[in-house]
């Protein structure tokens, strides 16, 4: 092999090495672009809930109790002081032990907005759950990328930082009911198909409530 063909093969393989390399940092940056705006999404989704559980509990339609309880909850989860999973995740166990209370929807049947604002509050769990859910398939993709040889090696991802799962207990859906998890939600709001959940409150929240005998105002 004379020297001329082997410095082509040399150019040629370093060509395809350098493509192959611009390639994956492309990738990897549509990936990081991928993931910051699933967390915008993810934000947004939050922020949507907290503020639809601070409406519900400032609307006259559950007793004083339940709705300091909730409120509280609520508010935390918006300005988070040691963390914002553990302040999401109180925030839905404080909506899960408000929805199984006994006979919740039939206290608050024919009550002025009550159907409305329930199930704004049912849309915006559930949009918190896909939301997480995508975020944190965005995560998953976005890690394996970044822990390929070629990635570490070159420093493919730059300074961006290593993404994190988002963590949270985003069921509305008390875990004693089997095979209901996350996204089965329109039981707890009575539409059609599905019945109400008569299982009692869980959690801190729960705790908070049954202390209080709490429950949803008479009308």
């Amino acid at each position: 092999m004379t020297p001329l063909i082997t410095a082509i093969i040399v150019i040629v393989v370093v060509a395809m090495m350098g493509v192959y390399i611009s390639w994956r940092a492309g990738r990897l940056d549509r990936l990081h672009a991928r993931l910051e705006a699933a967390r915008f999404a993810l934000d947004a989704a939050l922020v949507r809930r907290s503020s639809t559980a601070l409406e519900l509990a400032s609307s006259g339609l559950l007793d004083p109790a339940t709705s300091v309880l909730l409120a509280e909850a609520a508010h935390d989860a918006r300005s988070p002081q040691s963390g914002r999973e553990l302040a999401e995740s109180d925030l839905t166990r404080a909506l899960r032990a408000v929805f199984s209370q006994p006979d919740f929807r039939a206290l608050l049947a024919g009550r002025e907005g009550a159907e409305e604002l329930l199930s704004e509050l049912e849309s915006a769990s559930h949009q918190v759950f896909l939301a997480r859910k995508f975020y944190n398939d965005a995560v998953a993709a976005t890690q394996a990328a970044r822990q390929r040889w070629l990635a570490r090696i070159f420093r493919l991802a730059g300074r961006a930082p290593f993404p994190e799962f988002f963590e949270i207990d985003d069921s509305l859906v008390p875990a004693t009911d089997a095979g209901r998890r996350g996204a089965d939600l329109p039981h707890l709001t009575g539409l059609p198909g599905s019945a109400p959940t008569e299982s009692a409150p869980t959690g801190a929240a729960a705790t908070g409530a049954a202390a209080t005998g709490a429950a949803p105002r008479r009308p």
